[in-house]
């Protein structure tokens, strides 16, 4: 080394993932929020930022110790409305603005990106940034296939990036009380989980062709990526690309189902496996664990407690609880163990946080690689089962199905060159 002086990000660079604990107190445990040294601060870009990465981007932007410094998008309107968050952050234009992530994510700068593209771009635009040395926060679904799922949680480990999917639930104190009553013993013995999905569907038409626009105002081959091509019509780029088998995953099961199922594997104690069987009926999935736990997977039949409910049920009580913060609970005597769990919505600015400092500590995050994988999966298995409309059986060792050719097929997808995994 030329210096003898290391500077944060060098030290990033040099330890990747093997770190086990902080190399030093976060600016908010020093209680010194608003003076973040720049050795300290996190260098931040966004790839892809709709209504939603807006949200999540403007928690990051409350945190003292990120910068935030590059937008890539192939809308100019979103650039552009993403540059003025900079602005009436940092009084200033020094936002970067790219229409291609390549450009963004050879910035030797930026440490880290949020991505929150369309479902098609999540996988192929995290295991591109990880590539090229950065640490990703990634909405969900995280990956539109098992196959997809199954790359970018290799490609983190293999680069030893830290990631997050976007699964902000196992961040926020409802939930996590839910959860706790289930792995803590107090409602018995699990028998039961109960996850919600939106009403199952799958479109396969084309909305009417369009003059595309300059590529400049929409990159129209960069919107669609690795998805196959289409012709131009502007409701996709507003967002009803939704539902379209070529850009959404499994059926819309992964819309909500990215977070229950999720919420239900961590409360069964499941994280790195699956449930090895899936059966449809209507829109209701069964599913059943190795343990013999029930999964089910289901729109409606809900106590009204907000959108995204679970509820788990053991031999001696139950708990059901959604996005309004309310929890219900049998026996009634246990609401006394939330004194310690704090309602905070669906705020993602824990979860954010618990990026970002994982990042500094490289630890692994609370919606880690390997949980997003198998959360994931599970979800893509239960949505392979109802489009076939049968029962099918799963391997969650081998990640396959079990003597079941057809489902097998439907694990991965043909990607459009240039944008393959």
């Amino acid at each position: 080394m030329k210096s003898q002086q290391m500077t944060r990000r060098g030290f990033l660079v040099r330890t990747g993932a093997v770190a086990a604990v902080p190399w030093f107190v976060p600016a908010k445990a020093r209680g010194t929020r608003q003076e973040v040294a720049p050795s300290e601060r996190i260098v931040l870009g966004a790839i892809g930022i709709g209504p939603r990465g807006r949200y999540v981007l403007g928690r990051m932007l409350d945190e003292a110790d990120v910068q935030f410094v590059a937008i890539c998008d192939v809308q100019a309107s979103r650039r552009e409305a993403v540059k003025a968050m900079a602005r009436a952050k940092y009084g200033n234009d020094d936002c970067a603005s790219y229409i291609d992530m390549h450009e963004l994510l050879a910035r030797k700068d930026i440490d880290a990106v949020l991505v929150a593209t369309g479902d098609r771009w999540h996988s192929l635009g995290s295991i591109l940034a990880a590539k090229a040395g950065k640490d990703v926060y990634s909405e969900k679904p995280c990956g539109i296939t098992i196959g997809d799922c199954q790359a970018l949680a290799d490609a983190m480990n293999r680069y030893g990036r830290v990631f997050q999917a976007g699964t902000q639930r196992r961040s926020i104190s409802n939930f996590q009380f839910a959860v706790h009553l289930a792995r803590s013993g107090k409602l018995g013995r699990i028998h039961t989980l109960h996850a919600s999905i939106y009403k199952l569907r799958v479109l396969y038409d084309w909305l009417p062709a369009e003059p595309e626009p300059p590529r400049e105002v929409v990159d129209w081959d960069r919107w669609l990526g690795p998805a196959p091509w289409r012709p131009y019509n502007k409701q996709y780029v507003q967002g009803r690309w939704r539902g379209y088998f070529d850009f959404d995953s499994g059926a819309t099961l992964l819309d909500w189902g990215a977070h229950t199922v999720d919420l239900c594997q961590w409360a069964n104690g499941s994280d790195g496996t699956a449930p090895i069987d899936y059966e449809p009926a209507g829109d209701t999935i069964y599913a059943r664990y190795a343990n013999g736990v029930k999964l089910v997977m289901r729109p409606d039949g809900w106590m009204g407690l907000g959108t995204c409910p679970v509820r788990f049920e053991g031999d001696e009580g139950w708990v059901e609880t959604g996005d309004n913060g309310d929890v219900a609970v049998h026996p009634a005597s246990l609401q006394q163990q939330r004194k310690l769990f704090v309602t905070r919505g669906t705020d993602p600015a824990q979860h954010t946080r618990n990026f970002l400092d994982c990042m500094k500590s490289r630890s692994r995050t609370a919606a880690n690689a390997d949980v997003m994988r198998s959360s994931h999966i599970a979800c893509h298995a239960a949505a392979i089962a109802w489009q076939l409309g049968r029962k099918v059986t799963f391997d969650p060792v081998a990640e396959a199905f079990v003597a079941d050719d057809r489902a097998n097929r439907m694990r991965t997808r043909a990607q459009r060159a240039p944008w393959r995994i």
